[in-house]
């Protein structure tokens, strides 16, 4: 008992430590410093360690080749673009303005992950807005954070805790998880919309958007890494169509993408490799022993048969249960670790497909409650903070109630009813 009690404090800590960010040392340091006390403990073997490690293989491929798409976009302007063309048709409306990167929103999360949304997006919004002379960014920032999380189960490809939920190869094909998901994603991304636009009404309404903005001009490595990013998302989405694991063919495209553009611009590589956020991989990797540790306690086992027992006696409550259960458990713990274990109850209790989902669900578009619900809103959050513009805590949960709530109840009663 003392053992168990020790492993779920140090995954507490290491939890809370991800989440704060104690001495602004980054999330990475702490999640690898919980796994090493896991092991120094001896509440994990090193071979189970590496097991744990080891699991994530096809998110750390799908992580680098995203992350590497992603950063290519960036340097050769392509996002800037995209912003600059959404306040060039905005024509000098401020709630056309929303609208448009709304959308620019969604295909970014869509095809490119919620992760490029936060770190690519939210830049390019701001240069955009500032470009334009918007009086307050803010609620065209916010878009960023949260259609990051509210599109981010519109296809398997849109979010790394996907691959984690659905991961060893329970990946449902591409059919199969557009007829599951492509409802309670298009009432998630609408309501998300209708409230997020809601909450900002009154800053729109007295903003003003600049007109005559001079055109952003594309450059030929742009355009070839635009080509690159369509050519990617096709390939994955057959990958997915073909019940495929996404880690190496997203790996592999964004390897070739960067090779291609890097010889026709014969750029360095090191400007690339440096820009990409590597922190990223050890903290998922240290996240991955500390739930392979929890596993070891039972704890997930127990998880996984009650799981599987309500499912079976009551599919639709259990489904919407466990859907606002694990939201919670997101914005408390931050998605990734609560996706993590969550993935591995779902896995191990064989649940209907519709719990599976609402779990999923619960993972992706719960942490629009708080500021640091997901990956994605804590790299949304030091993406604001370079370009000097802060929002509170509390700030960000006033806002994430009215616009989270509705959006996981209305996605939850789609997909379980």
């Amino acid at each position: 008992m003392n053992a168990v009690m020790l492993t779920w404090g140090i995954a507490g800590l290491t939890a809370l430590g991800v989440i704060t960010r104690p001495f602004a040392w980054p999330e990475a340091i702490w999640a690898f410093v919980g796994a090493a006390l896991l092991i120094v403990f001896g509440m994990i073997g090193l071979g189970d360690a590496w097991t744990g490690v080891a699991k994530g293989l096809d998110v750390y491929l799908f992580l680098i080749g995203m992350m590497l798409l992603s950063e290519l976009a960036r340097q050769e302007g392509l996002f800037d673009w995209l912003a600059s063309i959404a306040v060039t048709h905005a024509k000098g409306s401020p709630k056309r303005l929303f609208v448009l990167i709304y959308v620019v929103g969604i295909v970014v999360t869509v095809f490119l992950s919620n992760d490029a949304t936060a770190v690519v997006l939210t830049p390019a919004v701001y240069a955009a807005c500032r470009a334009a002379k918007v009086k307050d960014p803010m609620p065209y920032l916010l878009i960023c954070a949260f259609i990051a999380n509210a599109a981010s189960f519109v296809l398997p490809i849109s979010n790394p805790a996907n691959l984690v939920i659905f991961g060893g190869g329970d990946m449902p094909p591409l059919s199969h998880w557009i007829a599951t998901f492509g409802l309670p994603s298009i009432l998630s991304v609408i309501v998300t919309f209708i409230a997020l636009h809601w909450t900002q009404r009154s800053v729109i309404a007295a903003d003003s958007v600049a007109l005559n903005l001079p055109p952003a001009m594309l450059s030929h490595s742009a355009k070839l890494t635009g080509f690159a990013l369509c050519a990617t998302a096709v390939l994955l989405l057959g990958a997915s169509a073909m019940h495929f694991d996404l880690g190496v063919p997203t790996f592999l495209a964004g390897c070739l993408a960067t090779a291609a553009v890097l010889l026709v611009t014969r750029k360095s590589p090191l400007q690339i490799l440096s820009g990409v956020s590597w922190t990223v991989l050890p903290l998922v990797a240290g996240l991955f022993v500390v739930v392979e540790a929890l596993n070891g306690t039972g704890l997930v086992d127990v998880l996984a048969q009650q799981l599987s027992n309500y499912a079976s006696l009551a599919p639709t409550w259990t489904a919407v249960g466990s859907g606002f259960m694990v939201a919670l458990a997101s914005n408390l713990v931050n998605n990734l670790p609560a996706g993590l274990f969550a993935g591995s109850a779902v896995q191990l209790a064989h649940i209907p497909d519709k719990v599976a989902g609402a779990v999923l669900i619960g993972v992706d578009l719960g942490p629009n409650l708080s500021v640091t619900g997901s990956l994605a809103t804590i790299l949304w959050l030091n993406a604001l903070r370079r370009e000097g513009v802060e929002i509170g805590a509390w700030a960000f949960m006033k806002i994430g109630l009215v616009v989270m709530v509705p959006a996981l109840a209305a996605s939850l009663a789609a997909l379980a009813l």
